[in-house]
């Protein structure tokens, strides 16, 4: 199949673009690259030539109504996987109109030009931030989503335009609900590398590596067993599989309609246990200091994956945390040699 990869320059997009070559699909990514990197599409696209896959990489915007219209004129496609937005629950708050202008401006032109072009196969990045704070633990995708951040709210708006567009132009369409993805691909060249970094184990590393300051650990007073916050790890190809299984399932299914799925490992480890992973990967202390809670900052995020399990056959490949722990620090010691 010939798969647009909106944002396939990102993290979890160069992951996705290289993962899709694997399975002998062709991507076709358009990134602003305002937080993707170039280095990372050369590393996706590595191997297409031995396949017989030509990718194809565009700059342009999902808020450009005009460059989508004509990326759409000069390709054809198969299927949408959206990966374009910015996910920082901390800058949401502090920013709300930016996460509600770039996530539902930007998915409404995507929805538009696919929809002009009969594409009915439309898979979106989604998130655990949709639930707020969970009332069920662990979470299944039948517990309330009452988001308490603009970026969980703006993203559950999109899960509900997809669900109207299903009835208004039979759309099919999957929502995967992201816990924490992390660590990379271990065939190399492929990792996280945000600025600014906002995830856990990345600034577990870096303090380790002394690339910043001590860690700052958001709150040491949660009701939780070490009073730190508790997120469910998903290891980033474990992800990429979860879209794979998604657009198969969506490419084989003729009926309308929107399903959203969790995509998490069932287990929760709190700020203080990634910690202890990552110390006995690298046998070397993280300097931390504890600061204020963030705004937006549940407890605890645990996934209940069931859903995923039995409809789509997914399951976590690479569960263990340290070992998830133990390939985002290959990673960076190749990006720092």
């Amino acid at each position: 199949m010939r798969v647009l990869v909106c944002g396939g320059a990102g993290y979890i997009g160069s992951h996705m673009v290289r993962r899709l070559i694997r399975a002998g699909h062709t991507p076709v990514v358009f990134d602003n690259m305002s937080t993707g990197h170039a280095w990372a599409l050369k590393e996706a696209f590595m191997g297409a030539e031995e396949k017989g896959i030509t990718p194809v990489a565009v700059e342009g915007d999902v808020l450009n109504l005009q460059a989508l219209e004509t990326l759409f004129d000069n390709h054809e496609f198969d299927a949408v996987m959206h990966f374009s937005a910015r996910s920082l629950v901390s800058e949401s708050v502090e920013k709300p109109e930016l996460y509600y202008h770039g996530i539902l401006v930007g998915s409404l032109n995507l929805l538009a030009v696919a929809n002009r072009a009969k594409i009915d196969n439309f898979i979106f990045s989604s998130t655990a931030s949709v639930y707020g704070t969970p009332e069920c633990m662990p979470i299944e995708e039948n517990c309330l989503t009452k988001p308490i951040t603009p970026y969980g709210h703006a993203t559950k708006m999109v899960e509900m335009i997809l669900e109207d567009y299903a009835q208004a132009h039979g759309l099919k369409s999957v929502a995967l609900r992201y816990f924490n993805a992390a660590g990379a691909d271990p065939e190399g060249g492929l990792g996280e590398l945000h600025e600014p970094e906002t995830h856990l184990i990345p600034n577990v590393l870096r303090a380790i590596l002394g690339q910043t300051p001590p860690l700052e650990i958001f709150g040491n007073d949660y009701p939780t067993p070490d009073g730190t916050c508790i997120r469910d790890y998903v290891y980033v190809n474990d992800v990429a599989d979860a879209h794979l299984l998604a657009l198969e399932k969506l490419a084989g299914q003729s009926e309308r309609g929107f399903t959203a799925y969790n995509i998490g490992s069932g287990r929760g480890f709190s700020v203080l246990e990634v910690m202890a992973a990552a110390e006995r990967v690298t046998g070397q202390w993280v300097p931390y200091k504890f600061a204020h809670r963030r705004a937006g900052d549940p407890p605890v995020l645990v996934a209940a994956a069931e859903k995923a399990r039995k409809e789509l056959g997914w399951s976590p490949q690479l569960p263990i945390l340290d070992e998830i722990i133990r390939t985002a620090w290959n990673f960076m010691n190749s990006r720092a040699a």
